[in-house]
């Protein structure tokens, strides 16, 4: 190869040979390294032409196989310990990789024009968004093939009804690789399914985020029970990491562990991608000691318990989990705090890091949260699966939690009558609708029409004196959150929408709590530790539904 260049003089004087180190395999400077065999050797050709002489013609150039300038020398042996060193090495650089991929995808990733798509109003208590319009995406999962699109989204995508999906994919904001398909298509490998909805989130709490700590590596914060930690499901940007975002500033942060919705306490961001790998990795190897407080039904024994059933995921999609001999080993210790007659307040020290844990395994041990919407349930059985005992299979229990899910839900509820599910809204907001449609035919409109027509509550002075004691992320930040008060010219109304044609009902306040606290965490190094909720006093008489 190299022969046929007439500025390369390749004779035998030229060429130096030096023998073949070896290299674990790894990432250079330069780029992926590899490891040379004993045989390899590299050749370093040298251009011993002057800057003022002509370079030879083809024909003044002797050619001479490449083989006949090379001399082989053998490589150094290798000892046992340098090979061993050498393996150690190459484990730690594919470990560290991981770790590194896995941070990546983690971080959010979110822009502005993301952030900006709607913004927050406070009614009642509760953190509203305003209705806006969003494209999800997904490509065809394998079991999809060869099935037809609104048979999928009927069965997989439960939001809507199938006839909501119907009239999308023949008005065409349902597509396949954004176009336009029939109703029968069917899937293929690598679609891009692509629905343009005009999007509803579920309300949250109004309570502030608190600030534990903060500075140039790390953010804590308190979270507030119902406020999910990254957006799922019907939230987005009434999840932490949105609402840091929009009204802090805190942009970017890097998610190092997480709390189910209902959980609120301790929740911990990277602000660099260094701290972040770093506190993933004490967690991972289990440095981090966690405790959490909870409130139990019932007396819970005085002594620790340890609870060490190992935990099996029985859904992903709805997630749900139940103590199977097929799980996961993980261990709980349980130590109660108090107890008032009728619950218990009970210390919680994880040792694992499973889904669920801490309140399947006190499902399991009989003392469930008293509040917990789904493990402490007649839907578990009679004795709501203590002690394993279900009584019913995992497609019968998921069956049967979305039946459930569906019936008590207060999403999409107003009255006691069933039909009320669907119950179309006030005369005025069909008159608003009707106009919507006059004006221009099909573009949404901005109309007051959306909301229930009811005056803003006004909170007790005391709770607006607690509220403005608070440390909240705008007085870390110097960020303050903007305006939160009701703007008509900010709703949007879409005719077609099916969410716009059903009247909701606030969820009322026992439904945006459940007695389960991250209370403290603490690694090599450091500590973190919120304030215990209400609930958690040893004199605490309130509802222990």
């Amino acid at each position: 190869m190299y022969a046929s260049s007439p500025l390369t003089d390749v004779s035998s004087s030229m060429v130096e040979t030096i023998a073949s180190t070896q290299v674990a395999d790894g990432q250079t400077q330069f780029g992926n390294a590899r490891r040379l065999d004993s045989s390899d050797s590299i050749f370093v050709f040298k251009n011993t032409l002057s800057d003022y002489e002509e370079p030879p013609s083809d024909e003044e150039v002797e050619l001479k196989p490449l083989r006949e300038a090379t001399v082989a020398v053998p490589a150094p042996k290798i000892t046992e310990k340098r090979k061993a060193e050498d393996a150690d090495a190459s484990k730690d650089l594919k470990k560290a990789k991981l770790e590194t991929k896995a941070l990546k995808a983690k971080r959010p990733g979110f822009t502005d024009e993301r952030y900006n798509e709607t913004s927050y109003y406070v009614e009642h208590g509760l953190r509203k968004v305003y209705p806006y319009y969003f494209t999800f995406t997904t490509f065809t999962k394998g079991r999809w093939v060869g099935e037809k699109i609104l048979e999928v989204f009927a069965r997989e995508f439960r939001a809507h009804p199938a006839e909501e999906y119907e009239r999308c994919i023949r008005a065409g904001t349902l597509t396949v690789n954004y176009q336009k398909v029939d109703v029968d298509y069917r899937l293929r490998h690598n679609d891009l399914l692509a629905n343009v909805v005009h999007r509803h989130e579920v309300p949250v709490t109004s309570e502030p985020i608190t600030v534990i700590h903060m500075d140039e590596d790390v953010v804590v914060v308190n979270k507030p029970a119902s406020i999910p930690v990254h957006p799922c499901g019907r939230y987005r940007h009434n999840t932490v990491v949105f609402i840091l975002a929009k009204e802090y500033n805190l942009k970017n942060l890097r998610t190092i562990h997480r709390l189910d919705r209902l959980t609120s306490g301790i929740l911990l961001f990277g602000r660099t991608p260094k701290k972040a790998r770093q506190m993933e990795h004490q967690i991972r190897n289990r440095q981090v000691h966690k405790q959490y407080v909870c409130r139990v039904e019932g007396e819970f024994p005085e002594e620790e318990v340890i609870c060490s059933e190992p935990i099996e995921v029985v859904s992903y999609k709805i997630g749900v989990c139940k103590v199977s001999e097929k799980g996961k080993d993980c261990i709980t210790r349980f130590k109660r705090l108090s107890y008032n007659g009728k619950s218990s307040v009970v210390l919680c020290k994880p040792q694992t890091g499973r889904m669920h844990q801490i309140r399947v395994h006190l499902q399991y041990l009989g003392y469930p949260v008293v509040n917990d919407p789904l493990y402490n349930h007649v839907v578990f059985g009679p004795h709501k699966g203590k002690g394993g005992n279900i009584g019913k299979t995992d497609e019968e229990l998921v069956r049967d939690l979305i039946s459930i899910h569906n019936a008590e839900n207060w999403l999409g509820m107003d009255g006691d009558s069933e039909m009320s599910l669907f119950k179309p809204k006030l005369e005025m907001e069909e008159r608003m609708l009707s106009s919507a449609n006059d004006k221009d035919g099909s573009s949404p409109s901005s109309t007051p029409g959306l909301l229930e027509d009811e005056q803003q509550q006004q909170q007790p002075p005391q709770q607006e004196q607690l509220k403005a004691s608070k440390v909240t992320v705008g007085t870390q930040t110097g960020s303050e959150p903007p305006d939160s008060s009701f703007a008509n010219d900010k709703v949007t109304v879409d005719p077609h929408c099916y969410e716009c044609k059903v009247k909701y009902r606030d969820p009322k306040p026992s439904d945006l709590v459940m007695y389960l606290h991250a209370w403290r965490y603490c690694g090599p190094g450091w500590e973190y530790e919120t304030p215990l909720p209400a609930w958690a006093a040893s004199d605490w008489t309130g509802d222990d539904r």
